[in-house]
């Protein structure tokens, strides 16, 4: 992805926004609302435009204490949700009529050193609470991404809040450096800080599936993938995407199902085949509790308050 000196190209579509570097093409939507496209090295890695995700799959314990009802809102906001408003920024500066028709005062030849594209979101809850999400890209094609939940008095105990993309692929696996195991807010006694390389994206087998493959203070993660969606790239190589903490660290997961999909089953048949490679970036998680049952609360410092601001970055590039 290196570019240096080289200015962005920026195309500006009718519906979208494209900028473009060696190595690298990144799609922005204003329909979808985000990130649509992300080519690097001439390899997509984006099934759907990432969105914020607030919800996990209910766990045993959730059941039992009835959080996944009172906190049940989550799951459709994680589901549906608004782009209410969009801007993009070129070395500073704000631009103006960036759509159809009035992105007609632009040659075709626009460049820039520094693109930024920001999306804001509204929760169907109510009442309404707001997500701003920036990306902002650099000449190497290094993606800076900050997400901002707006805290709203009235809405109850968030499960999760984080970013979630949806690859078009099942990854071969996935490397990363932080915390050894499944891990979780309560759950991280034991375990050990190092380098650590998943094979595939295993799916805890319990009885009922639910939230599972949780890796808490991640520095890192690289996704692999050896297949795509075209099908004129056969027996492709193995390329990687990395996901990197800015300041504090962040949680992730990295599974062949979305919530809802874990949700949804039953039992572990019920799951559909995975296809996919679901990578949740996350800034906030809820701890498991179940300190002495299935069904004990946990202790309020793993509560997630809604009401409350949550704030965390994270830089993609091509893995390392």
């Amino acid at each position: 992805m290196a570019n240096i000196g080289e200015k962005l190209d920026i195309i500006y579509g009718d519906a979208t926004l494209g900028v473009r570097g060696h190595g690298f093409h990144y799609i922005f939507s204003y329909l979808t609302g985000g990130l649509e496209s992300m080519v690097i090295q001439g390899k997509e890695w984006l099934y759907r435009t990432p969105r914020p995700t607030f919800w996990r799959a209910s766990t045993d314990n959730d059941r039992g204490n009835g959080f996944c009802t009172s906190s049940g809102i989550w799951l459709s906001a994680d589901m549906f949700m608004n782009c209410i408003r969009y801007e993009v920024w070129t070395d500073g500066k704000m631009e103006k009529r960036i759509t159809a028709p009035g992105n007609n005062h632009f040659t075709g030849k626009e460049k820039a050193r520094v693109v930024k594209a920001i999306f804001v979101y509204e929760t169907i809850t109510v009442p309404a609470a707001a997500v701003e999400v920036s990306y902002q890209i650099e000449e190497t094609g290094k993606i800076t991404v900050r997400v901002h939940y707006c805290g709203q008095n009235g809405l109850p105990e968030l499960p999760v809040f984080g970013m979630r993309f949806v690859m078009p692929t099942k990854a071969v696996g996935y490397r990363y450096k932080g915390l050894s195991g499944e891990t979780y807010p309560d759950r991280m006694d034991g375990a050990k800080q190092g380098v650590y390389y998943i094979r595939g994206l295993p799916v805890t087998q319990y009885l009922v599936p639910q939230d599972c493959g949780v890796h808490m203070e991640t520095e890192w993660v690289e996704i692999y993938r050896n297949k795509t969606q075209d099908n004129s790239m056969k027996n492709t190589t193995v390329s990687g995407v990395r996901f990197s903490a800015l300041g504090h660290k962040f949680a992730f997961s990295c599974l062949p199902f979305t919530a809802e999909e874990l949700e949804n089953a039953t039992h572990q048949e019920e799951l559909p085949l995975p296809r996919r490679t679901v990578v949740s970036i996350l800034g906030a998680v809820r701890g498991l509790g179940g300190i002495d049952s299935w069904g004990y609360e946990p202790e309020p410092v793993y509560h997630i308050d809604a009401a409350k601001d949550i704030n965390y970055s994270f830089q993609i590039t091509a893995a390392e």
